[in-house]
C-alpha cells in the first residue's frame, strides 16, 4: 500500500541533500574544513557512534549545514530542493518546514526579510510544481536572548499570510529554561504568537534535561499545540495526562531520537509509543532531519512497522492524528 505520507517535524538544516550542500558551498565560496566530497558528507552526517548525545546533533547543524544555508539564494534553493525530495522520495504530501531565519542572515549582516522572502520563493516553486501543501514554521532560539526571539516572533505574524504558520523553540536541553524563572520570557513570545493568529509548538522533553517536568512547565506556561519529541512524559502518568485534557499532539522522531540517545533502543521507543497509545496521548511519527540522519519519512514508517513498535492500524491513526494537527490551514 502506498501511504500519501504528511512530516510536521522537519528542520530544513537538516534535510537538504549533501551533493546540495556541496553546491551551494562551492556557489558561495564557502570555506570548507575538508577538500573531498565524501568526507564532506561524513562532516555533515550523524549516525550512532559518531553521534552521543543531542548536542553532538544540534552541533553538526549548527556549524555546518545552517552556515552553508546563509543567504537568500542559499534558503531559497535549500527549501525548494526539499520539498521536492521529501515528495518524489517518500511522497510526502503535506509538509511543515522549520527553520531560524535568523541563523541564516549571517549575524545581521543580510536583511531578515530577504532571507524570509527566498525561502517564500522556494517554497513557492516547489507547491507550483509539486502541489504539495506547505507551511513554515520559524524557530526561537534558546540561546537567543529575548529581544531576538521576540523579532523572530514579529516576522512570523508579519508573514502569517504568506504561509509562516507557527513558532517552535529549539536548542540545548542541557540547563534548561523549563525549570527557571526564565520561562516567563517565552510565555510573553507564546501569547504574542498565538494573538497575532499563529499556532505553536515547542521541542520539549526530548532528554533527561527537560523530563516531564518541564514538559509539564512548558504546556501550562506556553499553551502549545504540539510538542516536539516529548518523549519523556511516557514515564510520567500526571504528564501523559495533562498532555491528553489539553489535546496536545507529540511530534515523535524515531530514527532522531535513537541517533542522540534520547532512547536507548528500538525496544525503549517502543515501549514509549505503546505507553503513549495506551494513555491515548495523540503523536505523529516524523523525520526531524532526513539526510542529517540518513533517513526519510518512508523508512521512519518502515522501522515502526517492521519492528513491531506500531501497528500498520497505528501508524494509519497516527498519520490522521497529523493531518488533525497540522498548522496548515485544511
Amino acid at each position: 500500500m502506498v501511504r500519501d505520507l504528511i512530516d510536521l517535524h522537519i528542520h530544513v538544516g537538516g534535510a537538504v541533500a549533501p551533493h546540495i550542500l556541496w553546491s551551494i558551498a562551492h556557489q558561495q565560496g564557502f570555506k570548507l574544513p575538508v577538500k573531498n566530497y565524501f568526507d564532506f558528507v561524513e562532516l555533515i552526517t550523524s549516525r550512532p557512534g559518531k553521534v552521543g548525545s543531542l548536542d553532538d546533533y544540534l552541533k553538526i547543524l549548527h556549524t555546518w549545514t545552517e552556515k552553508i544555508q546563509s543567504s537568500p539564494s542559499a534558503i531559497e534553493r535549500s527549501v525548494y530542493e526539499v520539498i521536492g525530495k521529501e515528495y518524489r522520495g517518500s511522497r510526502v504530501t503535506q509538509i511543515e518546514l522549520r527553520f531560524n531565519p535568523m541563523k541564516r542572515n549571517l549575524s545581521s549582516e543580510l536583511d531578515l526579510d530577504h532571507i524570509i522572502h527566498a525561502a517564500l520563493r522556494g517554497m513557492d516553486r516547489a507547491v507550483l510544481e509539486y502541489g504539495v501543501k506547505v507551511g513554515f514554521i520559524f524557530c526561537l532560539a534558546r540561546e537567543f536572548d529575548h529581544k531576538l526571539n521576540s523579532i523572530i516572533v514579529e516576522k512570523a505574524i508579519k508573514y502569517r499570510s504568506r504561509g509562516v504558520y507557527g513558532i517552535d523553540l529549539a536548542g540545548t536541553e542541557r540547563d534548561a529554561m523549563e525549570h527557571k524563572p526564565a520561562l516567563a520570557e517565552y510565555e510573553d513570545l507564546y501569547a504574542r504568537a498565538r494573538k497575532g493568529g499563529l499556532k505553536c509548538t515547542v521541542h520539549t522533553g526530548e532528554t533527561a534535561g527537560t523530563g516531564s517536568e518541564g514538559l509539564m512547565a512548558a504546556v501550562e506556561k506556553l499553551k502549545p499545540n504540539r510538542i516536539g519529541h516529548g518523549i519523556r512524559a511516557a514515564y510520567d502518568e500526571s504528564a501523559m495526562k495533562v498532555l491528553r485534557e489539553n489535546n496536545i499532539t507529540l511530534e515523535l522522531c524515531p530514527t532522531s531520537n535513537i541517533h542522540t540517545k534520547a532512547v536507548a533502543d528500538l525496544a525503549e521507543l517502543k515501549h514509549i509509543m505503546q505507553t503513549l497509545w495506551d494513555r491515548k496521548v495523540k503523536f505523529t511519527i516524523n523525520t526531524d532531519g532526513p539526510y542529517l540522519l540518513e533517513t526519510d519519512m518512508r523508512r521512519e514508517i518502515e522501522i515502526v512497522e517492521s519492528n513491531g513498535l506500531l501497528t500498520t492500524e497505528q501508524v494509519d491513526q497516527a498519520l490522521a492524528w497529523a493531518r488533525e494537527a497540522s498548522f496548515i490551514p485544511a
